[in-house]
C-alpha cells in the first residue's frame, strides 16, 4: 500500500491527476477528496450518481460521536463501472464553509488511513490548493495538513509551463518545511509534472529544486472525461502514463519505507 497526497500552489489539475492515479492503480485504491474548497468528482466524473448523505462532510459528526472508525467505510462510493469495490471514492465537502468543522477530524482520518495498510489499498489524497498558515507552515484550521504529514509521498502537481512553475515556488517552500518538521521528511516531497507546456522535466526540477517523481501525459480529451463525466470518447494517454507513474511512485515509497524503518532491537 502507498499513501500518496497531491497538492498544488495554484490550479494545476490536482483532482484530474488524483483521479487518473486512482483509476489506474495496480492495487485496489481509495481516492479521498480532501480539498477544503470542496469535492467535484461526484458531480463531474460520476455525473451526480450517489447520495449526498455520504461523504467527507459527514465524518466530522461521526468523529464527535466517537463512531468514525465504524462509519468510515460506509461513506465510500464506487468509481469503477462494475462497482467491484476496487476503485473507491470518499467524496469531498459539499461546501467550503464546512472545512473548519474538519479541523479536529483530519488527525483521526490520518490514523485510519495508516490502519488500511493491512488491507492492500493505495490511498490517493486530493488535497487541492495548499492553504498556508505562514511561509513555513500549512494551515491546520481549514487544510488537511495531517494527511500530508502522514503520506508516504506528497506530489506537488505542476504543469510544464513557466506560469505554473513560478506559482509553485511558494508552495515548495511551505511543503518542504512542513514535511521536514512535522511529516515523514522533506524528501517525501516530489513533483508530478503534467506535460502541457514546453518546459523539460530537468528545467522544472532545477528551477524548483525538487525531484520529479512522476509525469502525466497531456491528454485533454481524457482529462475532460475525468472532469465532466463520460459523455465523449477519450484517449488512453493520460491513464497509460498514470499507470507508469504508479510504478515509479511505488518504487520511491518502498525505498523511503525501508530507509525510515526502525532498526531491529538487538537481543
Amino acid at each position: 500500500m502507498a499513501v500518496i497526497a497531491l497538492a498544488s500552489g495554484k490550479s494545476s489539475g490536482v483532482t484530474c491527476s488524483a483521479l487518473a492515479l486512482a483509476l489506474s492503480s495496480p492495487r485496489p485504491s481509495l481516492l479521498i477528496e480532501a480539498d477544503p474548497a470542496g469535492g467535484t468528482i461526484r458531480a463531474g466524473y460520476l455525473q451526480g450518481e450517489g447520495s449526498a448523505q455520504v461523504g467527507l462532510h459527514r465524518l466530522a459528526a461521526a468523529d464527535r460521536q466517537g463512531t468514525l472508525d465504524r462509519e468510515f467505510r460506509h461513506h465510500w462510493v464506487a468509481l469503477d463501472q462494475e462497482h467491484s469495490g476496487k476503485r473507491m471514492l470518499l467524496p469531498g465537502l459539499t461546501d467550503p464553509a464546512q472545512a473548519p468543522s474538519m479541523a479536529r477530524t483530519w488527525d483521526a482520518l490520518a490514523e485510519l488511513i495508516a490502519v488500511m495498510d493491512g488491507y492492500g489499498y493505495d490511498v490517493i489524497i486530493d488535497a487541492g490548493r495548499i492553504v498556508p498558515q505562514s511561509e513555513t507552515r500549512l494551515s491546520t484550521s481549514v487544510y488537511p495538513a495531517p494527511l500530508l504529514r502522514a503520506a508516504d509521498v506528497v506530489l506537488l502537481v505542476v504543469r510544464s509551463t513557466q506560469a505554473s512553475v513560478l506559482s509553485a515556488a511558494p508552495a515548495v517552500r511551505v511543503l518542504r518545511e512542513e514535511l521536514a518538521q512535522n511529516g515523514t521528511g522533506a524528501d517525501a516531497l516530489g513533483l508530478l509534472i503534467v506535460e502541457e507546456g514546453s518546459l523539460t522535466s530537468s528545467h522544472i526540477q532545477q528551477g524548483l529544486q525538487v525531484p520529479a517523481y512522476a509525469a502525466l501525459e497531456w491528454d485533454p480529451d481524457t482529462a475532460d472525461v475525468l472532469t465532466h463525466g463520460q459523455f465523449k470518447k477519450s484517449g488512453r494517454g493520460l491513464l497509460r502514463s498514470a499507470r507508469s507513474a504508479h510504478d515509479r511512485i511505488n518504487e520511491i515509497v518502498t525505498r523511503r519505507r525501508i530507509l525510515t524503518r526502525p532498526a531491529p532491537v538487538q537481543g
